[in-house]
This record gives structure tokens, sequence and C-alpha cells, in this order.
């Protein structure tokens, strides 16, 4: 994903970052599972693509766009900026090295409209060490090798029999981040 990694605003890109972690890697997720946040823009600096957001809390969060963000200029202190973060099941677990992976098909669509707003979505493979199977749920607890940890539900029971601790398997999940923008009501 660096290539459209790197046009999206750094906006989308932090928020990623804080909303992972408050999805928290220790949580499976499933199909209805969203992380959803609201900010209302306080301040903007056009020069710099810069956005001031303020959360629920009072915190505040200054974020730069890229050029590529789109209608950049329609922003106005006010407007709230929604952010929904989105993990899927693991649609795919298979042996590692057992079939040829494809990693990284990622995408980005943007929203019709007179603010910017789009999603981004990203699906990947890679190759992990089951640390956990719960056939109840099912979900799977696994290590990647840069050492993150991560939980799936998965979409099929039948893709973890026989899998157990240790195991090295390659597991294909999406992700994506929705975001809209509205003006104030």
């Amino acid at each position: 994903m660096k290539s459209t990694g790197s046009k999206i605003c750094g906006l989308a890109l932090a928020f990623v970052v804080s909303v992972a972690t408050l999805a928290s890697a220790q949580k499976a997720m499933n199909k209805a599972d969203a992380v959803t946040a609201t900010f209302t823009i306080t301040a903007i600096d056009s020069g710099a693509r810069m956005v001031t957001l303020k959360d629920k809390d009072g915190n505040t969060h200054d974020m730069v766009c890229s050029p590529d963000v789109q209608r950049f200029d329609a922003l106005k202190v006010g407007d709230t900026v929604t952010f929904r973060y989105y993990e899927s099941v693991a649609t795919a677990i298979r042996r590692a090295g057992s079939a040829p992976a494809v990693s990284g098909n990622a995408g980005v669509t943007r929203t019709p409209g007179a603010k910017p707003g789009g999603t981004i979505a990203q699906q990947m493979t890679t190759t992990v060490t089951i640390e956990a199977v719960d056939p109840k749920v099912p979900s799977v607890s696994v290590r990647t090798a840069d050492g993150n940890k991560l939980s799936f539900k998965v979409e099929d029971k039948k893709n973890i029999e026989g899998l157990k601790a240790g195991d090295k398997v390659d597991v294909t999940y999406t992700q994506a981040l929705a975001v809209s923008v509205a003006s104030p009501k």
C-alpha cells in the first residue's frame, strides 16, 4: 500500500494508527465491528493544508492533508469529520507457503459531493504464527513477523481445523477507513 498510502491524507493515516490502537488488536472483530470517532474542525491553515480537529473530550489534533485530498478548500471551521475504521474477518487461512499469497491490494474511492471524503481499503495477506485458536467464536490470535499481536474472527470454521499454537500460516484480511465531512447542523 506504499504508493496508495503516500497519496492519502496525513489526517487519515494518523487516525488509522490511533483508531487501530483503540480497536485493540486483542479483540477479535467481525464484519459488523467498527470503531467510529467524530471530530470538529476548529482551525484551518490553507497554506500548510493543515486542519485542527477537536474530539469530544476537547483534545486537539493538527493534521496535514496531502495535495491529493480533493476539495480541501471546501472544509470550513465547524465542519464535523467522521472516521469509521473497519477490520474484517479473516477470509483465508492456509499453511504458510502452500499457495501464492497476494499482499497489499489497496484502493481509494472518493465520495462525491462538495466536501472531501472517501474510503481507503486494503486487503492484505501476511505470514503469521498462531498463538491461540478459539473454535467456539471461531477466531485466531496471531503474532506477525514484527511482533504485533492480532486477533481475527474466522469466516469459515474449516479454516482453523487442525491449527495449533506455533503453526505458521498465511492470513488474508481486509481493513478499511471511511472518512466523511459534514457541515454543522
